[in-house]
């Protein structure tokens, strides 16, 4: 075990003892991490044919990916009462751990951390130190977590209701941009708040932290960025959002300074950052870009049989399919990203001749936690972006030759500028479906 399990990181199997169609389709969409195909192969397959053990784990890992606690929780405890033997040791400890994701979502921070504890026992011989560290700090949060409630959400009135503004950041010739919450506090302080979709986690720096008067927490994690970040969790007893109140908001602490001059000038303006955890516990919600204002209902919607096209990456990161230049892929949708966005050098080599011929070279400068990457890239002219069935025009992208600089693991991250484009776009967390506006 030699990979750090501050994140979840699938390790899955390559095959199934069942030589049947459906347990290879079911396997082979578990293997490619494609959700969707996993959710509508086991939903059209009757369940007497498929393989016993290989259900009850296509089950869970639906509900973890796809946010149906309901469904994943049942079955990762009929996995690890019944099934354990069946798993070998990196999907045993992942297992667990989203099972006690799942248990966390609802509230059952307790459970969630007995459950990993107990797992963590009957392993531990045979993990190295990092890896019992990385179960350790889930341990140590979930622990941390159920003396409080959080995410206890109220609204005041029919309708939640938070204005922002569109901040131009950074070197003025980028013209970026981040998304700002207005009338917002923090335990009473006002408060500058960034919403960042791309955020897997809560940020806010040290002085912040002890300015608005956050609870320290004896929990820690690891926050990747450009590169990774051993910090601390804190707790604000009550933020307010607009007409929407959310008390026990856990946060980690960041420290921004990247010892580079011209990125540390500019830092500042992401002190506290909000994400997609926090989106998850309001359900659903509407970015109108033309009335800069985000919606929320007081009742979210129930749950239908709409077919989810949005779920989680390992990171965290909300993630869709769509297309750039009418290649399919997947796209991280980061309000935090201040940019255009970015093309990865996978979109760079299957399109190499149009990108070489309709591009400009230059120089992509990103800052992030831990540091910044300064790499060559092309910036593509005229790009058209289709998600959620409907298409905008981008004027410019950049595409690197490597990976993707910002650490999500997707083939394309969609920046602000790009997704004010769009006009209007609606989380609907609860069936984690992504539905965009008339675009622009």
């Amino acid at each position: 075990m030699r990979k750090l399990l501050s994140t979840v990181i699938f390790a899955l199997f390559a095959a199934v003892c069942s030589a049947q169609s459906a347990d290879e389709r079911i396997a082979g969409a578990m293997n490619a991490s494609d959700w969707f195909a996993l959710d509508s192969i086991y939903n059209a397959t009757p369940k007497d044919s498929i393989n016993p053990f290989l259900e009850v784990f296509a089950r869970g890992l639906i509900g973890n990916r796809l946010n149906r606690p309901d469904v994943s929780i049942p079955a990762f405890e009929e996995l690890l009462n019944s099934y354990s033997a069946a798993l070998d040791l990196s999907n045993l400890l992942n297992s667990a751990v989203m099972l006690s994701m799942d248990y966390n979502k609802t509230g059952e921070n307790a459970k969630a951390a007995s459950v990993l504890a107990s797992v963590l026992g009957a392993t531990r011989e045979h993990l190295d130190s990092a890896a019992v560290d990385g179960v350790q700090q889930y341990i140590d949060r979930y622990s941390a977590l159920s003396a409080y409630r959080p995410y206890s959400v109220s609204i005041d009135g029919t309708q939640g209701a938070v204005p922002f503004h569109i901040a131009p950041v950074g070197n003025p010739e980028k013209k970026s941009v981040l998304m700002k919450l207005d009338s917002s506090s923090v335990n009473g302080f006002d408060a500058d708040i960034t919403f960042d979709t791309g955020a897997g986690v809560n940020i806010i720096t040290d002085s912040l932290a002890r300015k608005y008067g956050l609870e320290p927490l004896e929990a820690y994690i690891n926050v990747k960025g450009i590169d990774s970040q051993k910090t601390r969790f804190v707790i604000a007893r009550e933020i307010k959002l607009g007409n929407i109140t959310v008390r026990d908001v856990p946060f980690v602490i960041v420290d921004l300074k990247v010892d580079n001059e011209e990125a540390d000038r500019h830092m500042d303006c992401l002190g506290a950052v909000v994400g997609s955890e926090l989106m998850m516990q309001l359900r659903d919600l509407t970015l109108d870009f033309v009335k800069c204002e985000i919606t929320v209902p007081a009742e979210a919607p129930a749950r239908s049989d709409t077919a989810p096209n949005m779920c989680f990456s390992p990171q965290m990161n909300l993630i869709t399919k769509g297309t750039v230049l009418d290649n399919p892929m997947w796209i991280c949708i980061d309000t935090g990203d201040a940019s255009f966005g970015t093309l990865d050098g996978n979109f760079f080599e299957r399109n190499k001749e149009y990108v070489l011929t309709h591009s400009r070279t230059d120089t992509l400068r990103v800052a992030g936690i831990g540091g910044v990457h300064i790499s060559g890239c092309y910036v593509l002219s005229d790009v058209v972006v289709t998600m959620a069935g409907v298409s905008t025009a981008v004027p410019e992208m950049s595409v690197t030759l490597g990976a993707n600089p910002l650490g999500t693991g997707n083939e394309c991250n969609l920046g602000l500028k790009s997704l004010m484009r769009f006009g209007k776009i609606r989380f609907n967390m609860t069936d984690l479906v992504l539905t965009a506006g008339t675009s622009k």
